[in-house]
C-alpha cells in the first residue's frame, strides 16, 4: 500500500474525515481498450452511458492526440489551452480550432487523466481539463491543460485519432 493511501486510511480511522467516506464506488469502469500488435490509428469509445456527474479518461501511450466527441469534425467547434513545464523553461500556448492531447516523449511513455465535465449537460458547452506528462532519457515534461467542445450535446462517443503505438491503454470511467 502506497504511503499516501496508508496516510489517509490511518487520517479515516483516527476520525479525522468526516463519515461516511470512502473512495470505493466513486468511479464506474466502463471500458478499456489495449492497442495491439501493429498499433492503432484511432480509438473510440462510443454508446456512452448518461447517468454520471463527468467522465474520466485516463491514457498512457507515446504521442499525442486529437480528440473529438459524437463523430464533430468541425474543427471550429474544439479550443485547446496548455501550460507545460520542463524542468527548466515553462511554457504556455492555445490553440483554436483542436482539440488535443499533447505529444509524449520519443522514447517516454505519456500519462495523461482527461477530466469531462457535466457531459450529459444539455444545457452548456463541454470543458475539459487534463494534467499529464512524460519523461524521456535526456528530457522530461508535466503539463495541464484546458480543452473546450463548443456544442450542448450529450457526449455519447469519443475518438481519439493518432498512430498509437502496441501496448498504449486507454481506460474510460463514469465519475458519480
Amino acid at each position: 500500500m502506497s504511503p499516501i493511501l496508508t496516510g489517509v486510511i490511518a487520517s479515516g480511522i483516527s476520525g479525522n474525515l468526516t463519515p461516511p467516506w470512502s473512495p470505493e464506488g466513486a468511479y464506474d469502469s466502463l471500458a478499456t481498450v489495449t492497442v495491439p500488435s501493429g498499433g492503432l490509428a484511432s480509438v473510440t469509445f462510443a454508446g456512452i452511458p448518461t447517468g454520471y456527474k463527468h467522465l474520466q479518461l485516463r491514457m498512457s501511450n507515446t504521442v499525442g492526440a486529437t480528440i473529438r466527441f459524437n463523430g464533430d469534425t468541425t474543427t471550429s467547434n474544439y479550443r485547446y489551452h496548455v501550460l507545460v513545464g520542463t524542468g527548466t523553461n515553462a511554457i504556455a500556448a492555445t490553440t483554436a480550432n483542436n482539440a488535443y492531447s499533447p505529444a509524449g516523449g520519443t522514447t517516454g511513455t505519456t500519462v495523461e487523466i482527461l477530466d469531462i465535465l457535466d457531459y450529459a449537460n444539455t444545457s452548456k458547452n463541454k470543458t475539459l481539463r487534463s494534467l499529464g506528462g512524460f519523461g524521456d532519457v535526456s528530457t522530461g515534461e508535466a503539463y495541464i491543460t484546458s480543452n473546450l467542445w463548443m456544442s450542448t450535446a450529450a457526449i455519447n462517443s469519443i475518438t481519439m485519432t493518432a498512430s498509437f503505438p502496441q501496448n498504449s491503454q486507454f481506460s474510460l470511467y463514469g465519475v458519480k
